[in-house]
């Protein structure tokens, strides 16, 4: 490996010799600074400048909570419950205020909608500030994308066509210019993964901690987005063939001290805990659900779903220390900083305490059975039958959008699923089966969790829950099979693919850009989210009491 690393080194002077060389000539840094110019030039071009009510749903929902917020009045937006994107734009706002570089940071500084030319230059300066959050976190989260995938591949030349397919797939594209909770909430997730596939495969002293840091992150991401259960339940699976013989515990946690730094992490544990418990039990509180208009999903009784997932994740663990031979003590230690972890992520919903955040947060699944359409209604209902039906049925819808001729969509990592599928079969074949094995599951995964999400119509928002699995599950294999990119037409292919992945990811954002028809409609909405700030072509809403 180490004299691979050295022959592939992006300070190279050695001509290309293979399609990767051909592709990726400015190395490693300069491919990546390329990657985020053509990001900024995208969100210059065909984002911020766009008309401010263009993206009404969710700009404004994530921004009045924000101005409301500043004005010391409650936040109206908990549906997602997108808590970090408001507290990121609320601060962002204020910041901008203080510095008298915006003038209007509250409700209480918005000019009033009856003069409408006041409003509007006062709401597309408010917009376009927001949007600026949106495109920062998007260049951090691939920059962060770029130094985790290049952990997890020998090649750095398939880590930075993996950081390209990720920077310009159809959710990254949606995310760069727009105001919505998915973004954070799918990339926390991913990078948590991304981590304990790195840690996993080599043993440390200090590698609880990554197991800690992952738990905090999936918990920061349920905060945004209660949608990030459905990637987070599928770790412990996905997480299982990513071991090797690299893997196995350290001396130092087979001895007297590994289990002296158990009992230590136990203790935090159990204070961390302690320190979350009422917001759990707030949470989790049935006069809570109730005024939230939630029911248990399971067996009619609120916490079933919680402990499922709790023991879910202790199983994968121990799944996991007994595949990879994982010491009993480091097993313990890594499931007290999880435990850590996750409980000081949910004390973060302090700095903006409100209950009905912490309830959609601790009920993630109950908040997503309640946007559900008919026929998963029917489903839930049903019974165990109609549930499979509807998952089946689900996934046939998949596959047909992964055909792109059937099914048509702005998402270009479907033509990447194209050569993933037979890849598998060839990595199999060759004899790279635990890097078939890892793509699959990656792979598996993504339709997995797409056709739950299709019950929602699979909009483009929420493609970047399971493209990134995609585009790793390419990274993996094409890790394994490099030797594929001395193929005559290996260069034309990836070309093509290069130019098919960036047309279709920019063709959303040029379609709205260019769009022409009036304000977006948000009438229906306006009153339940911004019951003080009626925009200028809906009828007054009633003041809220």
């Amino acid at each position: 490996m180490d004299s691979l690393s050295t022959e592939l080194s992006p300070t190279s002077r050695r001509p290309a010799t293979d399609a990767l060389d051909r592709l990726t000539g400015l190395g490693w840094s300069g491919g990546l600074a390329a990657i985020l110019l053509a990001l900024a030039a995208s969100f210059a071009l065909l984002g911020y400048t766009t008309v401010y009510w263009r993206h009404a749903d969710m700009d404004f929902m994530v921004i009045y909570s924000s101005l409301a917020l500043n004005d010391g009045q409650p936040q109206q937006f908990f549906d997602h419950p997108a808590y970090l994107t408001i507290v990121a734009v609320r601060l962002w706002l204020k910041a901008l205020h203080t510095l008298g570089l915006l003038d209007a940071a509250s409700l209480g500084t918005l000019p009033p909608a009856s003069d409408v030319a006041a409003f509007d230059a006062a709401m597309t300066h408010v917009v376009r500030a927001a949007r600026l959050v949106s495109f920062a976190t998007t260049l951090a989260f691939v920059s962060v994308f770029a130094v985790l995938v290049r952990r997890l591949v020998r090649d750095w030349r398939v880590a930075l066509l993996a950081t390209f397919a990720f920077a310009f797939s159809g959710g990254i594209a949606v995310h760069l210019r727009i105001l919505r909770s998915e973004l954070i909430a799918a990339c926390f997730v991913l990078f948590a993964l991304m981590l304990l596939i790195a840690a996993g495969r080599r043993a440390s002293t200090l590698r609880p901690l990554v197991a800690g840091s992952a738990a905090a992150l999936c918990v920061l991401a349920l905060e945004n987005k209660v949608h990030a259960i459905l990637l987070i339940a599928a770790l412990p699976v996905l997480l299982l063939p990513f071991g090797g013989p690299e893997s196995a515990s350290k001396p130092f946690w087979r001895s007297g001290f590994g289990w002296g730094a158990a009992l230590a992490t136990a203790l935090v544990a159990a204070l961390a805990v302690t320190a979350a418990a009422p917001l759990v039990a707030s949470g989790l509180d049935p006069a809570a659900l109730a005024a939230a208009g939630l029911k248990p999903a399971l067996a009619g009784r609120i916490g079933i779903v919680q402990a499922g997932m709790i023991a879910w994740s202790g199983a994968g663990m121990m799944a996991y220390a007994l595949t990879w031979r994982i010491s009993a003590a480091e097993t313990i230690t890594s499931m007290g900083a999880m435990l850590t972890g996750a409980s000081l992520a949910l004390l973060t919903l302090l700095f903006n305490y409100n209950i009905n955040d912490i309830v959609v947060v601790l009920n993630p699944l109950e908040k997503m059975l309640s946007y559900v359409d008919a026929s998963g209604a029917s489903a839930t209902s049903g019974g165990p039958a109609a549930t499979i039906w509807l998952i089946l049925d689900g996934i046939r819808l998949v596959l047909m959008r992964l055909t792109f001729v059937l099914y048509s969509s702005p998402r270009p990592t479907v033509f990447l699923t194209w050569l993933i599928l037979p890849g598998i079969i060839y990595g199999w074949r060759r004899g790279e089966r635990q890097a078939a094995l890892q793509a699959t599951l990656l792979l598996g995964a993504a339709i997995g969790i797409d056709a739950l999400g299709v019950r929602r119509g699979l909009k483009s928002e929420y493609f970047v829950f399971t493209d990134p699995l995609i585009i790793l599950a390419g990274a993996v294999l094409l890790d394994r099979l490099a030797d594929l990119a001395r193929l005559r037409l290996a260069y034309p292919i990836a070309i093509a693919l290069m130019v098919l992945h960036v047309t279709i990811s920019q063709a959303e954002p040029v379609r709205y850009a260019l769009k022409r028809s009036g304000p977006q409609d948000i009438c229906e909405w306006n009153v339940a989210y911004m019951p003080r700030l009626p925009v200028p072509w809906c009828a007054e809403p009633k003041p809220a009491p």
